[in-house]
């Protein structure tokens, strides 16, 4: 399919050159959705960590479900590859 440009309002298709460019944008743009989707998770599990860090503060006792509920969270990421596919476990 042929892709076009505008350049001082005038409309015209890429180059050769301009195909291959914008062909290698989007093969990289492509190529890096997992790393992506990887920063979203790693984003959303922190954001749930940072809910209960004043619990793990040394003047505090973590129960065990909250032990386990951290811990589960922390690692997510050994078995999730995006947000889509993640069981996020359930905050006690």
């Amino acid at each position: 399919m042929t892709r076009y440009k505008s350049v001082d309002g005038v409309i015209s298709p890429f180059t050769a050159e301009e195909e291959a460019a914008r062909d290698i944008q989007e093969k990289a743009w492509a190529d890096s959705q997992a790393d992506r989707n990887m920063a979203l998770l790693r984003r959303e599990r922190n954001r749930l960590l940072a809910e209960t860090d004043y619990l793990a503060l040394s003047d505090s006792t973590l129960t065990d479900a909250m032990k386990t509920y951290r811990k589960n969270l922390r690692d997510i990421t050994k078995t999730a590859t995006s947000l889509d596919d993640v069981s996020w476990p359930e905050k006690p």
